[in-house]
């Protein structure tokens, strides 16, 4: 696709792949979901979207993909691609900003087909996802929130060097449930890389992600505790006058 760059984005590791998806990778991507992402007694996604029929999952999962590309902005943008492994596809990580050049902080969501998870390919999938957050997108920071109870994606941000960075509560199945919000620096990144990743296709995109400008030629101020935005793909969160006291 000349005219989109996005589509030339991947990243490589060892043992996965993440890329644009194809039309015929979203549908494999859809089935995916149809067969399961997590214990039927357990929501880790905020959004409920693996809750319904099976069409209505795999439709959810077509027009979110959809969705994010018709509605992207260099100043609000998700990019979902998918994870191949063994030639299959078998999930999606996520990278989602709101006012990238200026904040340079992104916020990463995940998921693996059921079948395919304790392979250690989440780690590889987050390793290529941060990969392409700092080295492919000058990121200097990226975070991610995970429900309590979830220990395989808690230990995932542990492994990676992610901090706490404190936490909320969301109403998931007509129920209160509190979630851990995680940070990692670009420092820390750098000093936790044990996956080696190979990012390629990001020059031509860079404007599309609002990133005109190599991050160290900006002032970056981190701020602990405050995400910069309060919708990020998909994730709510209290209002702004309330995140400063979590």
């Amino acid at each position: 696709m000349d005219n989109w760059p996005l589509a030339r984005i991947g990243v490589l590791t060892s043992r996965i792949e993440l890329r644009w998806p194809t039309p015929e990778d979203l549908d494999a991507l859809a089935t995916r979901a149809v067969e399961g992402v997590h214990a039927p007694g357990f929501m880790p996604f905020f959004s409920q979207w693996t809750d319904g029929t099976p069409e209505e999952v795999a439709r959810r999962v077509l027009q979110r993909h959809w969705h994010a590309m018709a509605t992207w902005t260099p100043e609000d943008w998700t990019l979902y691609l998918v994870v191949v492994a063994d030639g299959e596809v078998i999930g999606s990580q996520s990278l989602g900003a709101r006012d990238f050049g200026v904040t340079r902080e992104v916020l990463l969501t995940s998921w693996l087909a059921l079948g395919r998870q304790g392979e250690g390919l989440g780690g590889h999938a987050r390793a290529a996802a941060l990969e392409l957050a700092f080295t492919g997108l000058g990121a200097e920071q990226a975070f991610s929130v995970v429900r309590r109870g979830n220990d395989a994606s808690q230990g995932v941000c542990a492994k990676f060097g992610f901090e706490r960075d404190g936490s909320q509560i969301n109403a998931v199945r007509d129920e209160q449930v509190v979630s851990d919000r995680f940070r990692l620096s670009r420092e820390r990144w750098e000093a936790h890389r044990s996956i080696g990743a190979e990012v390629t296709g990001t020059a031509a995109a860079l404007p599309l992600f609002g990133a005109t400008a190599p991050a160290a030629a900006r002032n970056v101020t981190a701020v602990p505790g405050v995400p910069v935005a309060s919708v990020l793909s998909g994730v709510r969160y209290a209002e702004e006058s309330d995140q400063s006291a979590a």
